[in-house]
């Protein structure tokens, strides 16, 4: 199919517009859009955060507190707003050493400041075509899909569509600048472990991520029929994508740990929030953990493969959950880092920037699967939201 074929793209820039996978023109960009999740920022924001984050679900007060205590346990403080300004500064500076001429501006979905604010604040300034970069790395509608609604949302509430368009890098998951930090994370580990004296037959590498609803992971990435969709398996793209970071993390360390070779490792998935009776995807980090000593295994790295920073699913889910799982257990326990402000993956986020500055050809781009590397124009009905269908999105086809 060439690119005449494919319908127009809604909020693009002229390069991205005619819905190619890969944009292969240089687009000249006028700014970055940094989009994050959002955060509370002290106790009286909490649940009002988490009434952003389930808007359209209602959901009560009273089942919010359940999550809210995550919060509280913090003094009602989310690290992920402190770790976006940083990531920001980071940008801010690896674009200044390249020489590159692109402000920053950083906007929340759920949280102050918002994405209304960052995007008015650039059309303010005469930057009208913005490349956004979500904290997000892999394929599914919470982390790439919902991103683009809310772009879509943004341009038409603020009366900028006309004026204002938003692209979106590629779904990073496997850049060699986002999978090298995890390699360096579990070689640390495993290596620790060793040195403990612990056989490597006894250790056991969970990488873990976030869970979603079957029906969401089985939608993500693109659908039968689209020339681009691939035979991922029943938790789509989202769960393939993940296995394929895990198995290349593994054999790097493999190659450069003696023993390696012979440690077993796990995809496993946490902060399950939906209702009993919704599938969601299995299995859970904490059953696994308890599983473990019946099998042999004396020590446990925990990679937070699906996570960007250290925020709160990281530092209650993993730091506090899965860490007094494995010591209910008797196991050794270790968290590895998130890529956080890592200057290799800083430096991997300008380079997906790059590619869009200068239009490099999807053959020349760089990935450590044989899944990638994944689309810059997100595929018809990719991603699809289950329970609430599709809306308008940026930086894709339609629907």
């Amino acid at each position: 199919m060439s690119s005449s074929e494919y319908p127009f793209v809604p909020f693009a820039s002229p390069a991205a517009a005619s819905g190619a996978p890969f944009v292969g023109k240089p687009v000249a960009y006028d700014a970055i859009l940094l989009a994050g999740f959002g955060g509370p920022e002290g106790q009286d924001d909490v649940i009002p955060f988490l009434r952003n984050v389930t808007r359209g679900r209602g959901i009560p007060d009273e089942r919010l507190e359940e999550v809210a205590h995550h919060y509280r346990h913090f003094g009602g403080v989310s690290p992920i707003n402190a770790q976006n300004r940083a990531l920001k500064a980071a940008l801010e500076a690896e674009l200044d050493r390249r020489g590159i001429d692109l402000p920053v501006y950083w906007g929340n979905r759920n949280w102050a400041p918002y994405l209304e604010e960052a995007v008015t604040d650039a059309a303010a300034a005469g930057d009208t075509s913005l490349l956004a970069l979500a904290t997000s790395a892999y394929s599914s509608f919470s982390s790439c899909r919902q991103y683009r609604e809310d772009f879509a949302r943004v341009l038409t509430e603020t009366g900028l569509a006309e004026t204002v368009t938003i692209d979106k890098v590629r779904q990073f998951f496997d850049h060699p600048g986002f999978v090298q930090p995890f390699v360096d994370g579990v070689r640390g580990a495993v290596a620790g472990i060793f040195a403990e004296g612990v056989a490597p037959e006894a250790v056991r590498v969970l990488f873990s991520t976030h869970s979603i609803p079957t029906a969401d992971a089985q939608r993500s990435g693109p659908r039968e029929g689209d020339g681009l969709h691939r035979e991922l398996g029943d938790g789509g793209a989202y769960a393939a994508q993940h296995r394929a970071v895990a198995e290349v993390v593994m054999a790097a360390v493999a190659a450069e740990v003696p023993g390696a070779e012979r440690v077993a490792w796990d995809l496993v998935y946490q902060s399950r929030s939906g209702p009993p009776s919704q599938p969601w995807l299995e299995p859970d980090v904490n059953d696994v953990i308890a599983e473990l000593p019946a099998a042999g295994v004396q020590a446990v790295a925990i990679v937070p493969l699906g996570f960007m920073s250290d925020h709160m699913e990281v530092l209650w889910d993993l730091d506090t959950e899965a860490m007094d799982a494995a010591t209910e257990a008797g196991l050794r326990a270790v968290r590895t880092p998130t890529p956080g402000v890592d200057p290799v993956f800083v430096a991997g986020l300008i380079d997906l920037v790059e590619e869009r500055l200068n239009g490099t050809p999807a053959a020349e781009r760089p990935h450590a699967t044989g899944l990638g590397p994944w689309f810059d124009v997100c595929r018809p009905a990719c991603c699809e939201n289950v329970r609430a269908g599709f809306k308008p999105a940026a930086a894709g086809l339609a629907p």
